[in-house]
Formats: structure tokens, C-alpha cells, sequence
């Protein structure tokens, strides 16, 4: 007979076992129509888990971030249901929620098109109106493994044999045809996702993202809780892209960048005047509040990065060079400008 604390305090008696939806249908009615996700204890959990002793819960809706969090995890998976039934033999491999949204990585021979995007849309609408089920299961590290294997998902299965083998592997379907690995939680079924949601671009991202593996296809898309939210995410999108530095220093003939240089700028001669002006300025500023200019090496020993806590953070991702003697040199992992400025001295 679990007793159930809410967020007020106040607190629900129940004879038996109960699901987060019984929960949220005993609070009110609206609640439970518009309930998502709960937290017990704090960890989040599907609705339709069981709760079986004395509990803290709090029901979260489309109007908080847990909630929306799991809209767009939930959006992802159909997505990706809706791929593979459009393109099958296209393999799956993660997609993860990202900020404003979600993407998920496909490999597949043909790449995607923008006429492709629209149809996995209207594929994804099809299967939110069908209102499919989710469930989820646990599976044995051992079946899970043979399972993708046999189905042809290489990059599943591989996934799991890099997981810890003390941790227990969550298998969630969508309906009675597709499922996938995956930690939850996530929605009832399809029809709590809603039509605010649009795929927006198709980019190349490498396996694991190392460039020696296999170059993958990432779709990326976004979703909201509501039209209106996702219009205006649409129009700030379209605005910023009106002021995007790519596109204005290219139709200004003021720099370009290229695939071969990532980041950096191939400035032109009217860009590089402008820029060195700007620099002039600084100085000049600088000298007068009694600035002193210093400037410190690009490449630096990894070990000055240890120190400095920027190895344990961003290493992964910091170009790195090797010398025959076995020493790694790294280059700054950040866009810093090359001036670095001391305590304030009296002008000079």
C-alpha cells in the first residue's frame, strides 16, 4: 500500500500497486490527460511504471522541461520508425535530444534528400495519428547483442558490447514493429507527441565521431509542445539566418570559409583591411586605460592543459600532434584572441 507525496505535501493513499497515470487521474482529471512523465524519487520514469512503496512523485505536462524533454526523445524515435519504414535496410544508431530539438544517425548508401525529409515527415504524422503504444523491457546483454546482429544493425549491437556488462539493458517498443535500445524515459504512446515538429537538416557525421570510421547521415529535427512555439522557433531561425556571418561575409566580400580549413576564415582584402582596423582600434584603447599587450604560444604540452582542467573537459576535441619522442602538443581548445592582457598600468 503505497503512500504517494506530492510536490505540496500532500499525500495519496493507495491499497495496491499503482502506474504514474493512476497517480495523475486520483489528482484530477485534466492532470491526467495532459500528464507526460513523473519523477519518483526524483529519477524520471514512464507513466506506466509501477510504484509499489511510499514514493515522492511529481507529474510533469508539455508546459515544463522534463516534459517537453521526453516530446522530443519520443519525437525522435518515430522518426526514426518512420525511416525505416520509408527506406528499409537503412540502419539506426543513436539520437539523442539536443537543445531546441533532436537528431538521429542513420547509415544508409543513398544520402537523404529535402523531398526525402518531407515524406519521413508526413510518415512520422501517419504513426502519431495511429497512436502507438510504447513498452518497455528489459533484455539480457547476450540476446540483445544476437538480436541487432541478426536484424542487421550492426552499430546496435556494437553499442551494447561497449556497455558495462553490470548495467541493465532497456529495450522500448513503439507499437507491435520497431524498437530500439534506449535508457527512457518515454511517452504512453504516439498521439502525446502533437504535430509541432519539423525535421530542418541532413548533415555527415562520422561513427562514434571518429574519422576513421564509416560517415553516417544525421537528420536533425525540432519539436515543440505547441504550433505557436514552433512557428516562432521557425521565424528566429529564418531571421538569424538573414544575419548569418557566413552568408554576409561572403556577399560583402569580406572572408569565406572552406572544407578544408574548418573554422577558419580565408579572409579577403576588404575583410582583412576592416579586421586589422578593428585590431588598431582595440590597441589603441587598450593603451590608454594602461594596458600592457602580451601574447602566448597556440600550441602548448598537454601536460600545461592538464593543470589547467581543460584536458579533462574538452580533450577529446582538442587537435593534438605527436612527436617521435612520444610528447603530445595540444592547441588551445577554445577561440581565445591572441591578446592577452595584464593588470591595468598607468598609460605609457
Amino acid at each position: 500500500m503505497p503512500n504517494i507525496t506530492l510536490p505540496d505535501g500532500k499525500k495519496l493513499n493507495f491499497d495496491k500497486s499503482v502506474t504514474g497515470s493512476e497517480v495523475a487521474e486520483k489528482i484530477s482529471k485534466s492532470l491526467a490527460k495532459q500528464a507526460l512523465v513523473m519523477s519518483v524519487n526524483g529519477e524520471l520514469k514512464d507513466l506506466y511504471s509501477t510504484i509499489d512503496k511510499d514514493s515522492s512523485i511529481k507529474i510533469f505536462t508539455a508546459k515544463d522541461p522534463e516534459g517537453l524533454e521526453v516530446i522530443r526523445h519520443d519525437t525522435a524515435h518515430i522518426m526514426a520508425m518512420a525511416v525505416q519504414e520509408l527506406f528499409p535496410g537503412t540502419q539506426v544508431t543513436i539520437g539523442p535530444v539536443i537543445e531546441n530539438g533532436f537528431y538521429y544517425d542513420f547509415a544508409r548508401k543513398e544520402p537523404f534528400t529535402s523531398d526525402d525529409l518531407k515524406k519521413i515527415e508526413n510518415k512520422m504524422s501517419e504513426i502519431i495519428d495511429k497512436d502507438v503504444k510504447t513498452r518497455r523491457e528489459i533484455w539480457e546483454r547476450d540476446k540483445a547483442i544476437s538480436h541487432f546482429k541478426k536484424i542487421g544493425e550492426k552499430y546496435k549491437a556494437e553499442i551494447i558490447e561497449s556497455i558495462p556488462k553490470n548495467e541493465g539493458l532497456t529495450i522500448y517498443h513503439h507499437g507491435d514493429t520497431w524498437h530500439d535500445l534506449c535508457r527512457g524515459p518515454h511517452l504512453v504512446s504516439s498521439s502525446k507527441i502533437g504535430k509541432a515538429f519539423k525535421l530542418t537538416k541532413v548533415s555527415g557525421a562520422y561513427w562514434r565521431g571518429d574519422s576513421n570510421n564509416e560517415m553516417l547521415q544525421r537528420i536533425y529535427g525540432t519539436c515543440w509542445s505547441s504550433k505557436k512555439e514552433l512557428d516562432d522557433y521557425l521565424n528566429r531561425l529564418e531571421e538569424a539566418e538573414k544575419r548569418d556571418h557566413r552568408k554576409l561575409g561572403k556577399e560583402m566580400d569580406l572572408f569565406h570559409f572552406r572544407e578544408e580549413s574548418p573554422g577558419a576564415v580565408f579572409w579577403h582584402e576588404k575583410g582583412w583591411t576592416l579586421f586589422q582596423r578593428l585590431i588598431e582600434y582595440m590597441r589603441l584603447k587598450q593603451r590608454y586605460a594602461g594596458y600592457r599587450e602580451i601574447n602566448t604560444p597556440e600550441l602548448l604540452d598537454k601536460t600545461l592543459w592538464e593543470k589547467s582542467g581543460h584536458w579533462d573537459k574538452f580533450g577529446d576535441l582538442m587537435f593534438t600532434s605527436e612527436t617521435p619522442d612520444e610528447k603530445v602538443f595540444a592547441v588551445k581548445p577554445m577561440n581565445l584572441s591572441l591578446i592577452h592582457i595584464s593588470e591595468p598600468t598607468r598609460p605609457y
